[in-house]
This record gives C-alpha cells, sequence and structure tokens, in this order.
C-alpha cells in the first residue's frame, strides 16, 4: 500500500515544475510530440509519425496526495516544454484509498516494483526508464539528470508508427511501422492514457476537479510467440500475424486522451536480468496543446527562477 505520508520539500510545487520545464529548454528538439485538437474526427486514420527516441517518464501518484494534486496541472505545460523527448504517465495505485484505481495503472506499477521494490513507498515519485525512483517534487534535478544522461546513452532505437481512426464504440489503434532492434525477449506495448479524468464525488480530493494523463488501459504483446501476453482497459486486442505487423487495439470514446506505443523487454527478460529500459517509444495525443504565447512570454520568468532555485539548492547542499 502506498504510504500517506507524501514526500515534501521547501519549495513550492509550481516552481519546482516551472524550473524542471526550463531546464529542459535549452536541450528541446524543434520535433513536438504528435498532438491532434480536440475538433479532430478521426474518420480518416490520423498516424502518429515515425519515432522512437520518447523517453517513458513514470510518475506514482495518487488522488488523495495533496503534493500530486497542487502539481498534477502543471504536468502537462512541462511534456509540451519538452516536445517529443519523453512521454508522462500516471500511475495511481489499487489501495483502497485513490479515487480511480485503474487495473492498467496497477500493473504497470507491479512490473515497476519488479526492478524498482521500493518505487510505489510515497507519492509523487518519478522514474525516467525505470531508472532510480526520484521521490518529491524537489527531486527535479535528479529526474532532469536522468533524462538527459539517458539521452546521451542512447545510441539506437527501434522505430515505430501506428495509426488511429473512429469506430463506432470509440477507436482503432494499428501499428504501421515496428523495425526493432532487439526482438528476442521483448515485447511491444500500448498505453491508454486518459487526459482531465474527472474526480468521483465523495473522493478525498485535495486538488482539482480533474486528473491528467491516468493510465486507465494496457496491452502487452510478446513478441517470441506473438501472443497477447495481457491486456487492460481496452475494448479488444487482437494480433493477427504477429505483434510487429498487425497489433491492433479498440478503446471506448472519450473526449482527451493519449496513446503511446512502447517496445521494451518483456518481464520474463527483465526478471532473468535483461534490460529495463525501453527500446523505443512514440506518442499521438488528442487533448488542448499549451500555445507557442503561453510558453514564450513564461521564458523570462522562468530563467529568473532558475538561476534563483539553483543557488539556493547549492547553498543547501554545503
Amino acid at each position: 500500500m502506498v504510504s500517506r505520508q507524501s514526500s515534501g520539500s521547501n519549495f513550492p510545487p509550481r516552481l519546482f515544475l516551472l524550473v524542471f520545464m526550463m531546464l529542459s529548454l535549452p536541450w528541446t528538439p524543434t520535433s513536438q510530440a504528435r498532438v491532434v485538437g480536440l475538433d479532430t474526427s478521426f474518420a480518416e486514420p490520423v498516424s502518429s509519425g515515425l519515432g522512437g527516441r520518447t523517453l517513458l517518464v513514470e510518475e506514482v501518484t495518487a488522488t488523495w496526495c495533496p503534493t500530486c494534486a497542487s502539481i498534477d496541472p502543471e504536468l502537462f505545460e512541462v511534456a509540451d516544454s519538452h516536445g517529443s523527448r519523453i512521454a508522462l504517465i500516471a500511475l495511481h495505485p489499487s489501495d483502497g484509498e485513490d479515487a480511480f484505481q485503474p487495473e492498467a495503472s496497477q500493473k504497470r506499477i507491479e512490473r515497476l516494483k519488479v526492478i524498482q521494490p521500493d518505487v510505489a513507498d510515497s507519492t509523487p515519485t518519478f522514474v525516467v526508464e525505470a531508472g532510480i525512483p526520484r521521490k518529491g517534487y524537489d527531486a527535479w534535478q535528479d529526474v532532469q539528470r536522468d533524462i538527459l544522461n539517458t539521452e546521451l546513452m542512447r545510441q539506437s532505437t527501434s522505430q515505430l508508427e501506428f495509426e488511429v481512426v473512429k469506430t463506432e464504440e470509440g477507436y482503432r489503434a494499428s501499428i504501421t511501422t515496428a523495425d526493432l532492434v532487439e526482438a528476442e525477449g521483448s515485447q511491444l506495448t500500448f498505453m491508454l492514457l486518459e487526459h482531465e479524468k474527472v474526480m468521483p464525488e465523495g473522493a478525498i480530493n485535495p486538488g482539482g476537479d480533474f486528473r491528467d494523463r491516468v493510465l486507465v488501459g494496457l496491452a502487452e504483446c510478446n513478441i517470441d510467440d506473438n501472443t497477447i501476453a495481457s491486456h487492460v482497459g481496452f475494448l479488444g486486442v487482437e494480433s493477427t500475424t504477429g505483434c510487429a505487423s498487425s497489433l491492433t487495439v479498440e478503446f471506448a470514446e472519450m473526449d482527451s486522451w493519449s496513446l503511446i506505443l512502447v517496445h521494451e523487454a518483456n518481464l520474463e527478460s527483465i526478471e532473468a536480468g535483461g534490460p529495463t529500459s525501453t527500446y523505443g517509444a512514440v506518442e499521438l495525443a488528442k487533448r488542448p496543446l499549451a500555445t507557442a504565447a503561453e510558453a514564450s512570454s513564461a521564458i523570462p520568468m522562468l530563467l529568473g527562477m532558475c538561476l534563483l532555485l539553483s543557488a539556493v539548492a547549492i547553498i543547501r547542499k554545503k
């Protein structure tokens, strides 16, 4: 069970996230993760675009956590500021108290616990590519360092692409390209995130009416034998001719969502000492996008905050 004691700090949550976002700007590529507007019909297939260098940043969070609720609205700006560099995923535990407790999130937490046993001991906890858990919002320096170090160490990634089209019940996503750098002991994983998920009445709620980026769907296809290893939160999952060529998922209608395709080691490989970071990932989102004007107007203020808080952090460590 996740501890009700959330990680704390002397830094306000909003300042942490603004600085976290600002520090990434000098290295942010011009490419933007594929984001389409809420008015997109999907009557014709919409492609994620060919990609693979996106890093997974998974956050163990909870709806009852005051710190998590405070920073949740800002993470949308963090995602946009990083472009296609990262995919932010909120994992809500099945702890008997979280308002959502999606099975997909708990399944992902259990996978992370195989690699990092203490990952769910407190909230919020951020994990970059299944690496060292960074606990609390004052861990922004470590999170940013993990992102940069992982990018520098990566030699090559799998090239992935999928497309999404509207159906009567919701949407259907199908892989169109899966050029894999490693096949043995690996799987292709679809993750479905719900944006602005409404908080139910009566739930413990120290924040707003919504939570963002909630992992609600998970489908895993084992490449070794081309079978669906597991799936939760999707209307249907199939692979007729193999994971890399025909993996398809269907999901229900929702106003705002993200779908992430990941190539990663399967659990058996991880338990045998295989790689824990992903081979590649790509994301397609249907959600609002922070405007360029909003981002550019914040830069002078963020630069000042960045310099000030960096100096404070250095002084505190001495």
